[in-house]
């Protein structure tokens, strides 16, 4: 099983547990929330992995730095999507768990990363 499947498979399990903690201490509604910011921490995490794949072989550190920096762009990215649902959904969905579900997945896949990018 290559790196990025391994990858896959650990989001979707992270993305499974904020889902169902959501569910289980909130309700319905925060159980989607937090799946939702789950998924987008997920989506974020596994394009800047793609991203800084290939320049792991790199020779020099500029294609290194500059795919680095595309891969924080997109998290970046994320985090503002993350906080326009939070504005625009606040009355639907509730922002803590939106945030909790963001979190706890992209917080666990950064620090896993270097597993992933060997």
């Amino acid at each position: 099983m290559n790196a990025l499947t391994r990858l896959v498979m650990v989001a979707t399990g992270l993305e499974l547990l904020a889902g169902v903690a959501g569910f289980a201490l909130g309700g319905t509604m925060a159980g989607a929330a937090a799946l939702i910011g789950a998924s987008l921490a997920t989506g974020a995490q596994i394009a800047a992995v793609v991203l800084l794949r290939p320049a792991m072989q790199a020779k020099g550190t500029a294609q290194f730095q500059q795919k680095w920096v595309l891969g924080m762009a997109v998290r970046f990215a994320s985090f503002i999507v993350l906080a326009v649902l939070m504005i625009t959904l606040k009355s639907q969905l509730p922002p803590a768990w939106l945030a909790a579900g963001y979190l706890g997945t992209l917080l666990v896949l950064l620090f896993a990363e270097t597993q992933f990018l060997t």
